[in-house]
Order: structure tokens, then sequence, then C-alpha cells
């Protein structure tokens, strides 16, 4: 379908639910597949679009994306949580630089640009539970995700994720997911949580 007029309006939307670059290229998609809306530019929880007012409207897309898990944000109090929780998949699932071992309040506040304490209350209020508690479990995901590879020990995953000991992580891997490091690795088709359902 050859899209109609866009140029009338453009619009940075921030969005809910991207956490990699598989939600960057479906956000794209659907939003372009609608004939109607131009993507200029999309990143993680933001996409910069065009189109025309007049065809279609803000709840329109809203839909569109929550049909495939995602949703507009509209206020800056929850676009602040969601960029707390990017952050922490950022630093935990995709940081390549080394710095999984930067003390988590140090990076979320160099990388936000406001005071930990701000941000821990926020997150607190805006979701019931606290970043830590968001924080292990993203992490408990990613051992998840390291020992279906079978790449790496349970020392060297517990390092990369900067575990205090291999013990530690497996005390924490049971009291999140109830079972066992080494039961979870014997698992045929291990359970395993998409990030954007955590929370």
């Amino acid at each position: 379908m050859q899209p109609h007029n866009l140029n009338t309006h453009r619009e940075i939307l921030n969005i809910r639910n991207m956490v990699s670059s598989s939600c960057i290229k479906v956000v794209t998609w659907e939003l372009q597949r609608s004939g109607f809306i131009q993507v200029n530019q999309c990143t993680l929880g933001k996409a910069e679009v065009s189109y025309d007012p007049q065809i279609i409207s803000a709840e329109m897309i809203d839909l569109i994306l929550r049909r495939n898990g995602f949703a507009l944000i509209r206020n800056e109090e929850d676009l602040l949580v969601e960029r707390i929780k990017a952050t922490v998949i950022q630093q935990i699932f995709f940081n390549e630089s080394g710095d999984h071992h930067v003390k988590q309040s140090a990076w979320l506040s160099q990388r936000l640009g406001v005071s930990y304490a701000y941000l821990s209350k926020l997150f607190s209020e805006k979701t019931g539970t606290t970043i830590e508690k968001y924080s292990i479990q993203i992490r408990i995901e990613k051992v998840k995700e390291l020992l279906t590879y079978d790449d790496l020990t349970l020392s060297e995953i517990a390092h990369r994720l900067n575990y205090s000991s291999v013990q530690y992580l497996s005390n924490q891997f049971r009291q999140i997911t109830g079972t066992g490091v080494s039961e979870f690795k014997k698992d045929k088709y291990p359970a395993r949580i998409p990030l954007e359902q955590i929370l």
C-alpha cells in the first residue's frame, strides 16, 4: 500500500516495552505497514514518525503498538520508568564494554542524568517493586540465556554478571525460578520469560 500524505505532522513517540533491536524492527514494520505512518527513525523506546492526523490518530497508533505488546507512553514519569528498565536491560543484557562491574546506582544515575534516590523512589511508586528486585529478575534471565548456550561455565557466568560467587548465583537462581541451575540445564525446553513481561 502506498503511503498517503505523511508530511503533515511529525512527532516523536515514546513507546513502552521496547527492549531489543528486534523490538525496533517490529515497531518500524508494524507502523509502516499501516500505509499511513512513515517511521523516520526508531531507537529503543522512541520512534520519530510522520503522518496525517486527519487520517490516523494517537489512539490508532497506540492500538497498532498494543497488538504487538507495546504501548504509547503519555507522561514524563512513565517515560522515565521505561528508561530505567531499558537502561537496566542494556547494562545486563547488551553491554559489551565490560561495565557489568560498575555499581548499578551510579550507572543509572549517569546514564539518565537524575539522582539515584529519585529514580529509586519513582520506580517503586510506579511499579510496586524496587529497581534492585527488577534487576535481579533481568539478571536471572541473562543467566538462563547463558546457560542455554552452554558456552560458559557457571563460574564464568557468575564473574561476567558480577556475582560474588557461584554459590550466590545458584542460591538466587533457585530463589527466583524455584529450580536449581542443574535442573534448568537438563530441561529440554527451559522456561524463559520475555524481558518486556518482567513487571
